[in-house]
């Protein structure tokens, strides 16, 4: 009797261990909830932010004009199961995000492969495929109720400084950051940290890529990079033209870096909704930059001068705008340009004032590009 109640006793404590830590773990479920709830909610979606939705894919953010609950964002990782929706060449390397395996177009940007993820998404997950009345097409864009994890570079850095158990990576990348900010005079603070270390799905083939916040601060850690490749202390990589024009890669001791610049919030001036732009026609001119103080980040925005094409057009664009990364800060104030493009207009909403720009990157046709003369 005695053993039968012991029985009993040691099968009410195992019934009773196992409803607290089912407690447990719906609370902590319900806290994780909590907090990507809070997460999204105070989330300023930036240019160059990263975030994981419910079907695990990994979609980095475009810009700074977003939607009301939805976030414009172009595809980089998807999941292996996946994989076969996307008709797209594929990489044979992979990643892991947690327990996921993930795969990454073989070309990221390329007109084919939008139209490709555009056309997946609005067959298989039409919630990724928004039609922004401003554009009058359909566009990539997360709904936020969809978004469950959120990397802002800031915060990544921020985390990989407070983490007690670094890795040989994580600690060079901190070691970079470092040497950078004693160089240039650049707080800590004003940077970021991207890519895989950020996402920690990182290997030790990983490269280091970092942001710094500000268009100052870059313009001081561009000339501070220059001075530490002339000490030896850094090489510049250079894989083709544009690379030798941007001077965004290189190498630091065994690894190879990039570095790229982000918007402060106080530098964010553009609103959605407040401008509608129409497509007007294919463009092609040469013309000098008379301003180069945005072209640092994306879209970059290259105000320009002494426009000069073989085709007579009543329309001229004040400024050429790319939407494509690999043309951001490929030139400064006074250099000329070839430029392939859209060219667009662009009206103010409320007082239909119009004006025209030069699009590079429209995700419709191949031959858009910037080319530094």
């Amino acid at each position: 009797m005695r053993g039968l109640c012991n029985a009993k006793s040691d099968k009410l404590k195992t019934t009773g261990k196992l409803r607290i830590k089912k407690l447990i773990c719906k609370k902590q479920i319900l806290t994780i909830i909590k907090v990507l709830k809070t997460e999204t909610a105070t989330w300023v979606p930036m240019d160059g932010d990263t975030f994981v939705t419910e079907e695990g894919f990994i979609l980095n953010v475009f810009g700074y004009e977003h939607p009301p609950n939805q976030v414009f964002a172009f595809l980089k990782y998807i999941p292996a199961k996946l994989k076969k929706l996307f008709n797209i060449g594929f990489l044979e390397k992979t990643w892991k995000y947690g327990k996921t395996e993930l795969f990454r177009a073989e070309k990221l940007y390329t007109a084919q492969n939008y139209q490709i993820f555009l056309e997946t998404f609005r067959k298989n997950f039409p919630d990724y495929v928004y039609f922004c009345p401003y554009r009058m097409k359909d566009v990539i864009s997360a709904p936020i109720a969809l978004i469950r994890k959120v990397y802002v570079p800031k915060n990544c850095l921020n985390s990989l400084i407070a983490l007690k158990r670094k890795d040989d990576l994580q600690k060079m990348a901190l070691e970079f950051v470092e040497l950078l900010s004693k160089e240039s005079g650049v707080a800590v603070e004003d940077f970021g940290l991207h890519g895989s270390i950020a996402l920690n799905m990182h290997t030790t083939k990983s490269d280091i890529d970092i942001v710094v916040y500000g268009s100052r601060n870059f313009r001081i850690l561009e000339a501070a990079i220059d001075k530490l490749v002339k000490y030896g202390q850094l090489s510049y990589v250079f894989n083709n033209r544009l690379d030798e024009a941007r001077k965004f890669k290189g190498r630091y001791k065994s690894k190879i870096f990039m570095y790229n610049a982000i918007r402060k919030l106080e530098e964010v001036h553009s609103q959605y909704g407040l401008f509608k732009y129409t497509p007007t026609k294919p463009i092609k001119f040469q013309c000098i930059v008379c301003d180069d103080s945005e072209s640092m980040f994306r879209p970059a925005i290259y105000k320009i001068e002494n426009y000069k094409s073989d085709e007579s057009n009543s329309e001229i664009p004040e400024v050429v705008v790319s939407m494509i990364g690999c043309y951001r800060n490929v030139a400064k104030k006074g250099s000329k340009i070839k430029v392939s493009g859209m060219l667009e207009k662009v009206e103010n909403v409320k007082t239909g004032e119009a004006s025209y720009q030069a699009v590079v990157g429209t995700g419709s046709n191949e031959e858009e590009y910037i080319w530094p003369l």
